[in-house]
């Protein structure tokens, strides 16, 4: 349960809202008078404010605003653990009358045009949350705001400590640990990072940042938007206007850069100039959206890559997902039932029979009084990966064409390991379940 007063703030602020400006409600109007002449935090300033303290305190990545029930009332959400889900402490609806005043409050807060209603609009700012330390610190947000059908929705990303984050704290296998430390000792090459939207992409690739010397190497980044500070690395902020990726990107190959972060791979003339960089001997990190690492190569060549530039430049492909974790209060061990459907995904993903006869974990719900979890099983998230190594095979095999399947199997020869067998291996050690590892890859094992 949050620790915030919620139905107190609310009933001020819509008594605030209605009292001071009835006409203004009425006709959609943005409100006024969100602080106070003396600059104090007034109701709506202190709702906003006490939405991002719970969202900090649960640990929420997103926090969506956004009318509902034809515009009557206010559906704000959290985005924990990768679902949404209501905010602590807010157990009645809430007046939409607030709507106008939160997203103005936003606004003003992210150094947005407060008087559009009718386009999109992105910002940021940043904050302290109450009882900070060394461990949590300043929390930057990024705010998109757009026009719907009753109002605007906003919708607030979290960024915290992303950029603290170091491979240690990856929960890689010692195995997959190895490989990447190895690619970040690399001089050139291009190293990819594949997965869908909030997969984790962005803190992996910060991860092996973390891991190269700043001192003595010179290390630009190109990303849209840059998601968090890092000392001693020269950060550029794209955009889809003017300065794009492929702008931003030859006049960062002119700086004399030894690695090179490009945000993402988004299309053909990007690919080009981070495939020609990479060939001239640094080291091009980035990420690319396909399913696994093997469809980096499909995904290049579609692209309009040459094949034999591709084999000479791609150094590994990496593909990851992220799982709910486990709360290590409310398991149970169990041994999956022998010709059930779990058992065969089990034996299918692992690639053996003998893992399905081992004993795995599932989530115990409902014990509200656990402090970690609070009765859902489930605290934070655990990422599963595989880590693709291009060898001499894997590069002529990309030469000459082969298909995707066939490069999985001279991936395997090598060693290769799936995420749907780095999945099972976290689940039978109690960090996961089975039935996230399934929802996860549905359709890919």
């Amino acid at each position: 349960m949050s620790k915030v007063d919620f139905p107190l703030l609310i009933a001020r602020a819509v008594r605030h809202v209605v009292s001071s400006a009835p006409s203004a409600v009425a006709v959609g109007a943005v409100g006024k008078n969100i602080l106070r002449p003396d600059n104090t935090a007034g109701p709506v300033a202190a709702f906003v404010d006490g939405l991002l303290q719970t969202a900090v305190e649960q640990e929420a990545s997103d926090i969506h605003i956004e009318p509902s029930s034809a515009g009557e009332i206010l559906r704000i959400r959290l985005r924990v653990d990768g679902f949404l889900r209501p905010v602590p402490g807010i157990a009645e609806p809430v007046s939409a009358v607030l709507l106008p005043n939160i997203i103005n409050r936003l606004k003003v807060m992210s150094h947005l045009d407060t008087t559009e209603r009718r386009l999109p609009q992105d910002g940021r700012f940043s904050f302290v949350p109450e009882g900070a330390g060394e461990t949590r610190g300043t929390v930057d947000v990024r705010v998109s705001v757009i026009p719907v059908l009753c109002g605007e929705k906003a919708v607030l990303r979290l960024l915290n400590l992303i950029s603290a984050r170091r491979l240690e704290s990856l929960d890689l296998s010692p195995a997959n640990e190895e490989i990447l430390r190895r690619w970040c000792r690399l001089s050139g090459g291009l190293v990819l990072v594949t997965g869908p939207v909030g997969s984790g992409k962005t803190t992996t690739l910060y991860g092996v940042l973390s891991e190269l010397d700043a001192d003595t190497r010179n290390i630009v980044t190109v990303e849209d938007p840059v998601e968090c500070a890092i000392n001693g690395i020269n950060q550029m902020a794209a955009d889809e206007d003017y300065l794009t990726f492929p702008r931003a990107l030859r006049s960062v190959l002119r700086q004399d850069p030894d690695v090179v972060l490009v945000g993402e791979i988004r299309d053909e003339e990007t690919a080009e100039i981070a495939v020609r960089a990479a060939l001239t001997g640094r080291l091009i990190l980035s990420t690319l959206h396909t399913a696994d690492s093997v469809g980096v190569v499909t995904r290049l060549l579609e692209m309009g890559i040459k094949p034999y530039l591709l084999a000479a430049t791609l150094a590994g492909a990496m593909g990851q997902r992220l799982l709910r974790r486990l709360c290590p209060h409310c398991r149970e061990k169990y041994i999956p039932a022998e010709g059930s459907a779990e058992a065969e995904f089990i034996k299918k993903a692992a690639g053996n029979d003998e893992a399905a006869k081992g004993a795995f974990y599932r989530a115990v719900t409902g014990n509200e009084s656990c402090p970690v979890c609070g009765g859902s099983g489930y605290h934070g998230r655990i990422p599963i990966h595989e880590l693709l190594p291009v060898n001499n095979e894997f590069s002529r095999a990309i030469v000459r064409g082969a298909d995707g399947k066939e490069l999985r199997e001279i991936a395997a020869a090598s060693g290769f390991k799936s995420m749907a067998a780095d999945g099972v291996a976290k689940a039978a050690g109690g960090l996961t379940t089975i039935a996230e590892v399934e929802r996860s890859l549905y359709g890919m094992v």
